[in-house]
């Protein structure tokens, strides 16, 4: 089984040394993502907009994984002030509603005190 390395392009990716996503076989492993927007690293103040941006950079990985959102087995939610995370369910509830895949919250600490948001995701691919 080849193993198949996913940048978005990040700036972080590169200065730090990971990937966005790592494919092995047919699992989908997508580092913790946040709410910037990689075209020209602007981040929103909001919890909720940081969280739908996550969440698209998260699609944009599993499509470049040949793997859907529908694909996603396993979340973690990562906020430094957990009284965000109840502001992010809807759009949350947007996104996983349909295929509720196992979850967990973490309230910890993240690398830039504009993130409000990192999202972790493993798919693993349809048949």
């Amino acid at each position: 089984m080849a193993r198949k390395l996913i940048s978005s392009g990040s700036s972080f990716e590169e200065k730090i040394g990971y990937s966005r996503a790592v494919v092995q076989g047919d699992w989908v492993f997508v580092a913790g993502t946040t709410g910037y927007d990689y075209r020209d690293m602007s981040i929103s103040e909001n919890a909720a907009e940081q969280t739908e941006q996550c969440l698209l950079n998260i699609k944009d990985a599993l499509q470049k994984a040949d793997a859907q959102m529908q694909d996603i087995v396993r979340v973690t939610y990562i906020l430094p002030n957990k009284a965000d995370f109840e502001t992010c369910w809807p759009v949350l509830r947007k996104y996983f509603g349909e295929i509720k895949p196992a979850a967990t919250m973490l309230e910890a600490g993240l690398a830039d005190e504009k993130m409000k948001i990192e999202i972790e995701v493993t798919a693993l691919k349809s048949k």
